[in-house]
């Protein structure tokens, strides 16, 4: 008897857990192949605010970028896999700017001196700073696992996300795929 009653509340306490998780994360509905999460546009979710100050002085805010594609790279100075990927981040943006979309770098856990010297003369898009990792976190990104890239649409919603160092020849034909797309 007693086994029974603690089987009904083991059965009991996992459906109400089971009914809290909300049915799991938006990336359960969109395509992983190779570390890359693709979501189609009916299951894109919005991404989250994205406001900060600018490396270089000013601020930023998605809402000013809504109708492009916007690329969003979370990158460090310190991080050798974002040192590796940011010659072929430029020139997928120099590639694809004329289509409509822009870049933003987020530079997380630096300081801005070393932020800007990192980015000085090797990239033409801005970054925010963001040393507390907010916007990352945000994002669904820990710091632990930067670099990381992030497509949204020109609806300001996830399209693609890349948890990992990225090339040109991976990079470009996703932003361009995005890019094509009617608004």
């Amino acid at each position: 008897m007693m086994l029974r009653r603690l089987s009904l509340v083991l059965l009991l306490l996992s459906t109400a857990l089971a009914a809290c998780d909300g049915g799991g994360k938006w990336e359960d509905d969109c395509e992983t192949t190779a570390g890359v999460i693709e979501c189609a546009p009916d299951k894109r979710p919005p991404a989250p605010d994205l406001s900060g100050e600018l490396l270089e002085g000013g601020s930023y805010n998605l809402t000013q970028d809504r109708g492009t594609v916007v690329v969003v790279n979370f990158w460090g100075s310190w991080c050798s896999p974002c040192r590796a990927e940011i010659d072929d981040l430029e020139q997928t943006y120099q590639a694809t700017k004329g289509q409509g979309v822009t870049f933003l770098g987020i530079n997380v856990r630096d300081d801005r001196d070393k932020a800007k010297a990192f980015q000085q003369g090797r990239v033409g898009y801005p970054s925010i700073v963001d040393p507390g990792s907010k916007l990352a976190l945000n994002f669904d990104v820990p710091p632990n696992t930067i670099p990381a890239t992030i497509i949204l649409d020109r609806e300001g919603r996830i399209a693609v996300v890349i948890r990992d160092a990225v090339k040109q020849d991976q990079l470009q034909p996703l932003v361009a795929r995005v890019a094509a797309e009617a608004s």
